[in-house]
């Protein structure tokens, strides 16, 4: 089996190689560099392998990977890693054995295990057929399924022989072409495993959507990564774009977002010869301060500048089941729900977190009225309900399923996603449908002026805008946000929203919480919390100037440059777009 993966790949490379090869313009020389020599008294590391790996992750693939190790690795001391894409073939046609003997002995990287890894194939089910080859959908996919498979099994795998780190800061990975878009998704997906990347005639272009990745970078709240860019302009130009144009947009986009970029452009094709020549000062630079951690940058252009530097999310509470319904009263306290639990939580202005009401049957959203009430929607008892300060209970509407809620000065409205239903409701308890027909409606909120109402589709990619008539009938009902996807479903999970001043929307979504102007244009998605769903977001804190979310079992805060508007108040107009 051995052999017949490593033939297999083989030809596949062969294939890539002709390809590269009919699309040069141009004949390339570029000396060799020194530190890509065996050089007299320096050590040499070890390759070991060809190891087959079985995926689960990748189901039906297999594939070899190979290990080096230098001869200064000591067993007792946790090393770094350097992982390359493509496998043996691409770490020797790039030298990386030698250039890695040279740079170690010399100090100027530190001591590293490299992994080379080769992309998965679904072997033949007899001679006639022809094999899947997997290094597209695992190198061009957007999404963390290759940096799961890293992390969750080859890293394993090897961790099982070697003394591996522990540390993102001591993580390299390398790439060439679907290989280096491979390698820049695996650090944007997991910069908690990986921090430092290479990218060589990186493929940035719409096989597999990486297309998007210049945008996803101007709009992600910044991560803590530091990227080398490659590229010649005379790299591809094919059905799938440009790639010498493709790599310009990505170091324009890493400028305006503020990562530790830097770039080496030449006249070459799409192949690995001026990456082999560059390497070496390519590698210095990328370790070229450690141990120093790298951290997230700051943009300094942004036209929406929401993040404050150094302030990140706070946990505030846990041990939870799942927690949703964040609201905000008077003083600026939070009220959240834990759903399983039937159980609603106060977090006082301190931080202090207490059990405002037991026994609330499977309390969802929540959200304070102008009477002072906590009016929260029991699902599990099919009612809205609301509280007063003691947390003694009033039914407001009884024989309803609902999900979140949103309470206006003169009356409130909440989803029901069992029924595909919106529901307007008055305060005697007086309710009508207003809308039908969203997938799953879930979060609800209104414009700063009371205008707008706004639902969000968890299975669809917009949230919906109504015009809100002085009735409280809902008018002009019509897609209008849209929202950024995860690469493994066309659901947007978006849930509950929070709205601000200057008339954005705060949506949570499965890829964060995805920031909206008053057109309905994502402009910033800050990063969630911790890898658990993103339910609900509320403006808090005695100045509203704290983001409250709830996430998975837990609840985080975080200040930003941003005053949210509470929708039981008095209606705020919001200054005119920017069109």
């Amino acid at each position: 089996m051995r052999f017949a993966v490593h033939t297999l790949i083989a030809c596949f490379s062969l294939v890539v190689a002709t390809v590269d090869v009919s699309a040069q313009p141009m004949k390339e020389s570029y000396p060799v560099h020194p530190d890509s020599k065996v050089k007299p008294g320096v050590p040499q590391g070890k390759v070991t392998g060809p190891f087959s790996w079985k995926s689960e992750i990748f189901p039906g693939t297999v594939r070899d990977y190979w290990v080096y190790v230098p001869s200064q690795y000591d067993p007792a001391k946790e090393a770094c890693v350097m992982i390359v894409q493509d496998g043996l073939g691409k770490a020797k046609g790039w030298k990386v054995p030698t250039i890695l003997d040279n740079l170690i002995h010399e100090g100027a990287v530190p001591v590293q295990i490299g992994i080379f890894v080769s992309p998965g194939v679904v072997p033949a089910p007899d001679a006639d057929s022809q094999p899947r080859f997997n290094r597209s959908f695992e190198y061009d996919g957007m999404g963390d399924r290759y940096a799961r498979f890293l992390i969750e099994e080859i890293l394993p795998a090897v961790q099982k022989d070697y003394n591996l780190s522990k540390n993102p800061n001591d993580y390299l990975i390398a790439g060439s072409s679907s290989g280096a878009i491979a390698a820049f998704n695996a650090a944007w997906e997991r910069p908690d495993h990986f921090r430092r990347v290479f990218s060589s005639v990186g493929t940035f272009v719409g096989l597999r959507g990486g297309n998007e990745f210049p945008i996803l970078v101007r709009k992600h709240e910044t991560k803590p990564i530091r990227i080398f860019l490659q590229d010649g302009e005379n790299d591809l130009d094919i059905y799938g774009g440009s790639w010498w144009h493709s790599n310009l947009q990505m170091l324009s986009a890493l400028k305006y977002s503020g990562y530790d970029v830097k770039h080496v452009w030449g006249e070459g094709g799409h192949n690995g010869k001026h990456s082999t020549a560059i390497l070496p000062d390519a590698l210095r630079w990328l370790w070229h301060d450690y141990p120093e951690a790298i951290t997230a940058g700051t943009p300094l252009n942004r036209r929406t500048q929401l993040l404050i530097p150094r302030e990140d999310w706070e946990l505030v509470s846990e041990d939870h089941k799942f927690t949703e319904g964040p609201a905000v009263n008077e003083h600026g306290e939070v009220f959240f729900t834990d759903i399983p639990n039937s159980r609603i939580h106060k977090i006082a202005n301190d931080g202090t977190v207490s059990v405002f009401k037991e026994k609330s049957p499977g309390a969802n959203g929540l959200m304070f009225g102008s009477d002072g009430k906590l009016y929260a929607c029991q699902n599990g008892s099919q009612k809205i309900v609301r509280y007063d300060a003691d947390g003694n209970e009033e039914v407001v509407v009884e024989g309803v399923s609902s999900n979140d809620i949103l309470i206006l000065p003169k009356f409130g409205y909440f989803t029901d996603p069992k029924n595909k239903k919106v529901w307007m409701f008055t305060f005697d308890g007086e309710k009508r449908e207003v809308d039908s027909g969203i997938e799953f409606p879930n979060g609800v909120i209104a414009s700063p002026d009371q205008s707008l109402l706004t639902v969000s589709d968890t299975r669809g990619r917009f949230t919906y805008s109504y015009q809100i008539q002085l009735d409280g009938d809902l008018k002009h009902k019509q897609v209008y946000g849209h929202l950024h996807l995860p690469d493994e479903t066309g659901q947007s999970g978006a849930d509950g929203m929070a709205v601000d001043t200057e008339g954005r929307t705060y949506v949570t979504t499965r890829v964060g919480l995805q920031v909206l102007d008053q057109l309905g244009r994502v402009h910033v998605i800050i990063r969630k919390p911790q890898a658990a769903w993103l339910s609900n977001v509320v403006f808090a804190g005695k100045n509203g100037d704290i983001l409250y979310v709830t996430c998975g079992d837990k609840v985080y805060r975080r200040k930003v440059n941003a005053t949210g508007v509470t929708p039981w108040k008095a209606a705020v107009k919001p200054p005119k777009p920017r069109l």
